[in-house]
């Protein structure tokens, strides 16, 4: 098939929804995902991609729209990949999540029939990131409507990065996944650097001054925000920082990163402070968090509340319990859980989120907390174990690839007699809890909607020993 001439098929009902987001339409033995697309939906549509027993597509027309469709708030849906799910009301939305746990559980972890508690959704749909990173770019992505145009646009621009594109960012004027004074900021730094010919990033040739934009808010009101450069030019760096600030008095932190690197993480950097603390805090249930730009922790604050509750119901605590809280991240779940057991021992890969739970406990008077950096299957084993005392619950948190088989076959050694596991991955999850259903049983599933809008979802399961 020519890729130049996408292959069309007429009147294609779609009729479910895959796990990434993509409508569904089984023809003649073959699955087409269609982008866009919702079940209920019929169309016509526009094959891209042609394998040997599904295909990916686009729609060319909408000839009947399903039940389950709204309009999209936002103007660069489609274009934008952060928020695949916005033309799909929020009660379908959470009924798809929920089908996702369910599919992965019974199809990869063949755990059979299950009763999967309702999906526990979000108040705010909209405006709930603490955190969003930008983008600057001097070749800012075209509309076809303004590629095709002979009107001349002005390519710098602000915002995402286009979705399987290496440099492509959309200058995004309005984000309506954080609240506060994000685009406000946003807006105003592009403003101003247009004004005063600051020169934006080009990723392909790394040349450049204005490089990313970090702002992360708190659900007490402060405001961090991070501005990384390419290029260390003092003047440009101050006066900038002065305008923001001017603009701007009620930011509780103001930094900056001079980064030369051909990547764009920061955690090999120092930032600088230019106003303000070097932090801003949070809170969750009774505890507080200090949080910098390079903290690891939920980014969206209300529903990590509602994650963690879950998370410590499904724990059913004892004050003699001692408790393994593994992919810790910055010590937030242990911490949670720290007044309803005599300890908590956490272990967690990165060095820098390991140093902010220790801190984090200590400025918040916990001394039941001990914290470990390292890979998880390197120091979970029984001599650790021996050390800290068998676990009487194991809470595990792992990261989307899920648990490394060794650490899976040390929790069946330790044979805790309870462990939460929870997920932002049903899928690697199912593939843990076959493993682990040689000797634990799934007693109660929680999925938790963290990100409306989008695909993503967590899920909390509590397992017994058998």
């Amino acid at each position: 098939m020519n890729k130049k001439e996408p292959k069309r098929i007429e009147s294609v009902a779609i009729t479910d929804m895959s796990s990434e987001g993509k409508g569904i339409a089984r023809l003649d033995g073959k699955v087409h995902f269609v982008c866009h697309a919702v079940p209920g939906d019929v169309a016509d549509i526009l094959v891209y991609r042609s394998k040997k027993n599904y295909s990916e597509a686009n729609i060319e027309r909408l000839i009947t729209t399903s039940t389950l469709r709204i309009s999209p708030v936002c103007d660069y849906f489609g274009l934008c990949g952060g928020c695949k799910w916005q033309h799909v009301d929020y009660k379908s939305q959470l009924a798809f999540k929920e089908k996702t746990v369910s599919d992965a559980l019974t199809r990869i972890g063949k755990l059979g029939e299950l009763k999967i508690n309702p999906i526990i959704g979000a108040d705010d749909i909209y405006e709930y990131r603490n955190k969003l990173e930008f983008g600057f770019t001097n070749r800012k992505w075209l509309t076809e409507e303004e590629i095709k145009s002979s009107e001349q646009f002005d390519r710098n621009g602000v915002g995402f990065h286009v979705p399987e594109s290496f440099s492509g960012v959309i200058d995004i004027h309005k984000c309506h996944l954080q609240g506060g004074l994000s685009n406000q900021i946003r807006n105003s730094i592009r403003t101003y650097a247009l004004k005063n010919g600051l020169t934006f990033f080009n990723l392909k040739e790394q040349v450049g001054f204005l490089r990313n934009l970090m702002i992360r808010t708190s659900s007490l009101g402060e405001t961090l925000l991070l501005l990384a450069v390419a290029e260390d030019n003092k003047k440009d760096i101050e006066n900038l920082m002065h305008h923001i600030i001017s603009e701007f008095p009620g930011i509780n932190s103001l930094q900056y990163v001079i980064n030369t690197k051909r990547n764009d993480t920061i955690f090999d950097l120092t930032p600088q402070v230019f106003f303000g603390k070097d932090h801003i805090m949070e809170k969750l249930g009774k505890y507080y968090f200090k949080i910098n730009p390079k903290s690891f922790f939920q980014t969206n604050t209300e529903q990590a509340e509602k994650l963690y509750a879950v998370t410590k119901k499904f724990a059913a605590l004892k004050p003699t319990d001692v408790v393994y809280d593994l992919y810790t991240g910055v010590g937030s779940v242990a911490l949670y859980v720290s007044e309803d057991c005599k300890s908590v021992t956490g272990i967690e890969m990165v060095e820098e989120a390991i140093k902010d739970a220790k801190q984090t406990a200590i400025d918040n008077r916990v001394n039941n907390c001990t914290f470990y950096a390292g890979d998880v299957k390197n120091i979970l084993n029984e001599e650790f174990a021996a050390k800290h005392g068998k676990p009487d619950v194991v809470i595990t948190d792992p990261p989307r690839a899920g648990m490394h088989e060794h650490v899976v076959r040390t929790l069946l050694q330790l044979e805790a007699p309870k462990i939460v596991y929870v997920s932002c991955n049903p899928a690697s999850q199912a593939r843990d809890l076959e493993l682990l259903s040689e000797k634990y049983k799934v007693t109660t599933v929680q999925p938790v909607d963290m990100f409306p809008q989008t695909t993503h979802i967590e899920n909390v399961v509590s397992l017994e020993r058998i």
